[in-house]
């Protein structure tokens, strides 16, 4: 068992891989010599060399296409974009190229590919480096989606992720980057379309996903002292979505609360809620609680994005409210 933090977890999880599977390749912005701008691929260039970490210029559609490309063709993949904002400058490769290349061939082309990307807020960014986009790719069919919030996650899902005939978007919370945990030794790979039960309650059901996972977890404490008992299901993957353990926590607990760090309109809970409304309805004690951002860019003032981002304490205080403490 090693000690690792989150950012070290993704160069460990790509390393494996590439140890694993000489067609593994890695391209991205400054992915090689630097070791990535958030220092992701450290070491990755030492050891498998520059016909496989290859650094690239600032252009993402070429980044992509050149993914792409190579993904058709036999090798598999993992590329990044280096702020998940940026994929609104590729994003006609990715929504109208990835995700349809296999239903448009009749399966005769598949797509082994990854693309990775720093995402969300909380890091001082600015609206325009600092957005939750998983419920941009959610909405798009052919994608896989992915958001680990665990550095033992981020190995074992990216193992899965590159392993994957299907294109995925591997999200990483830039927030958690500098966070540590035990990951055990040895090879470890995953399952996409798994989520996590991180804490048993009986209250109420709160769904996270990346930087929220640990807040909710911290909120979940908080309340334990008041005597509310909530369990807590790390969501990791939208795209396989996890709903037989989703419905399963609700049918146990009565209640619902998802926690987002999108936008409030159209963010990954709506959807959620929607399934749970029609498939668990008889199962609900009282109204389903969506905990977001609001409906509005995430502002540069530090003060004003730790206000909108949803917080351990704001994400105590509306569950108690909710369960009528």
């Amino acid at each position: 068992m090693a000690q690792l933090s989150y950012r070290e977890a993704v160069a460990r999880g790509i390393a494996q891989e590439m140890a694993r599977d000489e067609r593994v390749v890695l391209i991205g912005e400054d992915v090689a010599g630097a070791g990535g701008v958030f220092k992701t691929t450290g070491g990755l260039l030492d050891r498998f060399g520059p016909r496989r970490v290859i650094d690239t210029p600032i252009a993402e559609q070429a980044i992509l296409g050149a993914a792409m490309g190579a993904a058709m063709t036999g090798l598999r993949p993992v590329a990044e974009i280096m702020f998940s904002d940026f994929f609104a400058v590729c994003w006609d490769l990715v929504v109208n190229e990835m995700a349809k290349t296999r239903y448009m061939t009749d399966g005769q082309v598949t797509l082994p590919l990854v693309v990775k990307s720093g995402n969300g807020g909380g890091l001082r960014f600015g609206a325009q480096h600092s957005q939750s986009i998983e419920n941009w790719a959610m909405a798009v069919p052919g994608l896989k989606v992915v958001t680990p919030s665990t550095p033992e996650d981020v190995v074992g899902l990216m193992a899965a992720a590159v392993r994957s005939d299907d294109p995925v978007l591997f999200f990483e919370h830039k927030g958690l980057y500098s966070s540590k945990a035990d990951v055990p030794e040895g090879e470890i790979v995953d399952e996409l379309g798994t989520a996590k039960v991180r804490r048993p309650g009986r209250d109420a059901t709160v769904l996270a996903l990346g930087l929220m996972v640990p807040r909710a977890l911290a909120a979940a404490e908080a309340l334990a002292a008041r005597g509310i008992d909530v369990e807590v299901v790390d969501v990791r993957s939208l795209v396989p979505l996890d709903t037989a353990t989703i419905l399963a926590s609700v049918g146990r607990t009565g209640r619902l609360f998802t926690v987002e760090e999108n936008p409030r309109l159209l963010g990954w809970g709506a959807e959620i809620v929607s399934i749970v409304g029609e498939e668990a309805f008889w199962d609900l004690d009282g109204p389903i609680v969506r905990i977001t951002t609001p409906h509005v860019p995430l502002p540069s003032a530090d003060s004003l994005e730790d206000l909108v981002l949803p917080s351990a304490e704001r994400i105590e205080q509306e569950i108690a409210k909710a369960l009528g403490e």
